[in-house]
């Protein structure tokens, strides 16, 4: 087997992995992130009624001064300030697949110092 299709196949199985804990906890929104070269995406997903709740990108953002993980933050920042006035405070973090490092943690402090629970 490539050494392609290993690192494929072990993506695979961390995305399942992550998504099929947050179903033995229970139902909550989640927190899906989607990470690009030059962007961060992340989205509140109510998965009992299959509807994006709100959705927040470095796209969105005013002021895009500073690095990629300080834009994540502010990603993260604003996301959460959405959710609470939506009165999502319990969330499901779901990285979908990408390790908890970097832009992606960056993300979760930022839903963290705004006031979400994961």
């Amino acid at each position: 087997m490539s050494l392609q299709k290993r690192i494929q196949k072990r993506e695979v199985r961390r995305t399942h992995r992550v998504r099929n804990a947050q179903k033995s906890r229970g139902v909550k929104p989640r927190v899906t992130v989607f990470r690009s070269s030059k962007h961060i995406y992340a989205q509140i997903i109510d998965d009992a009624q299959h509807a994006t709740i709100i959705g927040f990108s470095t796209l969105n953002l005013q002021d895009k001064s500073g690095d990629k993980k300080t834009l994540a933050h502010r990603v993260g920042v604003e996301l959460g300030k959405l959710a609470l006035q939506k009165d999502v405070k319990e969330v499901f973090f779901d990285r979908g697949g990408f390790l908890y490092h970097g832009r992606i943690k960056a993300l979760a402090d930022g839903l963290r110092e705004a006031g979400l629970v994961f």
